[in-house]
């Protein structure tokens, strides 16, 4: 989908913070530096966080912004209705369905990771053919790492950037073996790290892999469906602007079901060339249907 954004987010770092106010409680501004660091997208912080410290240090707490895009709950419900039979390509072969859901619990988080290493820019059924070649081989971070490149690549041929994805897959494997044990990070921060990996998939591995839900998972189909809709306040160029403006008034136990309903519903409906509106439940509130 996108490339690693991992350079450009402010990170928290909680532990740091922890030590550093343990090891020098004699400079208070330090320590409250750190925890402005904290990112939107990491759980229990982003706004609410940033109103506590407030709170906590005496200031007036910041008003919370109550902008939502008009309509948005009854377009919600109509493209529930539109998803109801679970008949996109994402319901059959998404990266949920392409783990060994037999396989150790450590083997299964790597072969999610792996599935959305191999999805950016692939359709789902080029992705699910490429897992189930892998799998067939033995889809261990063992495995890979034994693999040569040239046979790696021709397992997965022709998923989208397949020579770019032999690099990043034998390299996040390396540092998953050295540094995890050969598990995936629990993080968004450290798994926007590994070569390969963005923040879409980022949050896609938390939600799937360790069943967290640590922010809006935006794909091509959640940024242009949202734009179409105007959930954002303004246009947005890219998905992890997208993402920002979405979490901002998107409630909470909605992020983890809007990835799998809009992915699906730009399979079919509203697609990125000539989208069905003639069919979409929402033609008549759509500020970006054509209605002719």
């Amino acid at each position: 989908s996108f490339s690693p954004l991992a350079s450009g987010l402010k990170i928290s770092l909680p532990s740091l913070a922890v030590s550093q106010a343990h090891s020098a409680a004699g400079v208070p501004r330090r320590s409250r530096r750190r925890k402005s660091m904290a990112i939107a997208y990491e759980a229990g912080q982003g706004d609410g966080a940033e109103q506590g410290d407030g709170a906590e240090q005496g200031t007036s707490e910041p008003q919370r912004p109550r902008w939502e895009p008009r309509d948005w709950q009854q377009q919600l419900e109509r493209i529930r209705e539109m998803r109801r039979n679970r008949d996109a390509p994402v319901d059959t072969m998404g990266v949920d369905k392409c783990y060994d859901s037999s396989a150790p619990p450590q083997v299964m988080r790597y072969q999610v990771l792996l599935a959305l290493m191999l999805s950016s820019q692939t359709k789902d059924q080029v992705t699910s053919a490429a897992m189930l070649r892998l799998r067939q081989h033995g889809l261990t971070v063992d495995r890979i790492l034994q693999m040569d490149d040239a046979t790696l690549g021709q397992i997965i041929y022709p998923v989208g950037f397949w020579r770019n994805k032999v690099k990043y897959i034998k390299q996040t494997t390396a540092i998953l073996k050295q540094k995890y044990g050969g598990d995936i990070p629990q993080t968004v921060e450290e798994l926007v790290q590994l070569p390969g990996v963005g923040p879409k998939m980022a949050h896609l591995a938390m939600n799937i892999a360790w069943d967290s839900v640590s922010g809006i998972a935006v794909d091509t189909h959640v940024h242009r469906i949202t734009n179409r809709l105007k959930w954002v306040k303004k246009e947005t160029k890219y998905p992890e602007e997208t993402r920002v403006a979405l979490e901002e008034w998107l409630p909470r136990n909605l992020w983890r079901e809007i990835n799998w309903l809009l992915v699906g519903f730009g399979q079919q409906t509203c697609l990125p060339v000539n989208p069905r509106c003639s069919e979409c439940l929402n033609r008549d509130i759509c500020p970006a249907a054509k209605r002719g």
